[in-house]
């Protein structure tokens, strides 16, 4: 995959890590409510996705990045799938039945990203 695509998928990690900190109310709300600490999973998460846009970023550690991308994106899954398991109780558009077919759809583009610059 191209250098572009590695850099793109950096910038964006690096931009949704941000965001992290800027909105850690609304990401939250996306820690399922089994999980202990949601608050801690959010920093956790945005730290995480600094780390993997600087691996990202650094052509030695491109590949190892696109990995460790595909891994973070992966757990993530985590959030789909329980949104998925409450959707007869949603009041939010995204955890509607079709919300939550939208969210797995683009977080599967998000993991074919990410394991595509792993394999490169």
């Amino acid at each position: 995959m191209p250098v572009s695509a590695a850099s793109a998928l950096a910038l964006f990690l690096s931009c949704t890590a941000l965001a992290h900190f800027v909105f850690p109310a609304y990401f939250r709300t996306l820690v399922p409510p089994w999980l202990p600490s949601p608050a801690i999973i959010v920093a956790a998460t945005g730290v995480a996705e600094l780390a993997v846009a600087g691996l990202l970023s650094v052509p030695p550690t491109r590949t190892a990045g696109g990995w460790a991308a595909t891994a973070l994106i992966a757990s993530f899954q985590v959030s789909h799938l329980d949104a998925a398991r409450r959707t007869r109780s949603a009041t939010r558009l995204l955890d509607t039945p079709w919300g939550v077919a939208a969210r797995l759809c683009v977080n599967a583009g998000y993991l074919a990203w990410a394991a595509g610059i792993a394999l490169g």
